[in-house]
């Protein structure tokens, strides 16, 4: 594990000799210390003024998110905020019958799970599709920290309204976007997330996350790959030609990621 990229700047030190007194002060002990550059990685937490972020880091958790674990589901009391660094997570919303939806998608640039009021209940479940590492933030801690104003309020409710547009702009496409413009869609939502060009995925997850057949999505990427847009094998998916990406997806795409970008950059100067 690399530390200088996960934000971890060493173990807290016991002093020699010294056993911690209980198992809550061993935990406490042996949690990865929480640095400033460490939590630059989250460009929400990047964005806060140096002194609001440190007044968090008594509270700030550096976690494992490790693929497929769900950070909490729909109807669940919401215990905690993640922060991803390196991690994906997708925002789902799931039927009665058990067909899932993707509803947006959240990486280092933002927040899962933001709770502002007691007793809040998720509205969407949220799994980890990426695996990767993130800061967490027990929900009473954050809602402290916001009623205490400063730039933290004001920096959620404008993330909050970037990720609004995200999930309108999903609507707007599962309804009026070709499959091949949805795959195009998904896989630079990714990108825009992602270290490297390489996604590791399968056609399968895909078709759930879109809610649509696999054998479209097969047939979909058959048409990207044939176009030279992306190579495909089994369980990975290379993109060769991103601005071929976004030309395919078009409005399905540029809208929602103009109007992102701005938020966002709105964020950053806040």
């Amino acid at each position: 594990m690399n530390n200088a990229q996960l934000g971890v700047a060493a173990q807290k030190a016991q002093p020699v000799n010294q056993i911690p007194a209980s198992a809550e002060e061993f935990k406490v002990a042996s949690r990865p210390v929480v640095s400033y550059s460490g939590t630059q990685q989250n460009e929400l937490l990047a964005a806060l003024p140096r002194l609001d972020l440190e007044t968090l880091f008594e509270h700030l958790e550096l976690v494992p998110l490790p693929f497929g674990k769900e950070l909490f589901e729909f109807g669940s009391k919401l215990e905690y905020v993640y922060f991803p660094t390196t991690a994906i997570v997708s925002l789902l919303y799931v039927m009665e019958d058990g067909a899932t939806t993707e509803i947006a998608v959240v990486g280092h640039e933002g927040a899962v799970g933001v709770s502002l009021f007691m007793g809040e209940r998720a509205t969407c479940s949220a799994v980890v599709q990426s695996a990767g590492y993130g800061y967490r933030l027990k929900t009473q801690y954050l809602r402290d920290a916001f009623n205490k104003g400063g730039a933290l309020p004001q920096l959620l409710m404008r993330y909050t309204n970037a990720l609004f547009a995200q999930m309108a702009q999903n609507a707007v496409g599962g309804r009026h976007s070709s499959i091949e413009q949805k795959l195009c869609r998904w896989l630079l939502d990714r990108l825009d997330r992602s270290a490297s060009n390489e996604l590791k995925v399968t056609q399968e997850l895909i078709s759930i996350m879109l809610g649509v057949r696999r054998e479209s999505i097969t047939a979909a990427a058959g048409k990207l790959q044939d176009e030279g847009l992306i190579q495909y094998r089994r369980g990975n998916i290379t993109v060769l030609n991103r601005q071929g990406l976004e030309d395919y997806a078009g409005e399905c795409y540029k809208v929602a990621k103009s109007e992102y970008d701005r938020l966002l950059m709105d964020v950053a100067r806040a």
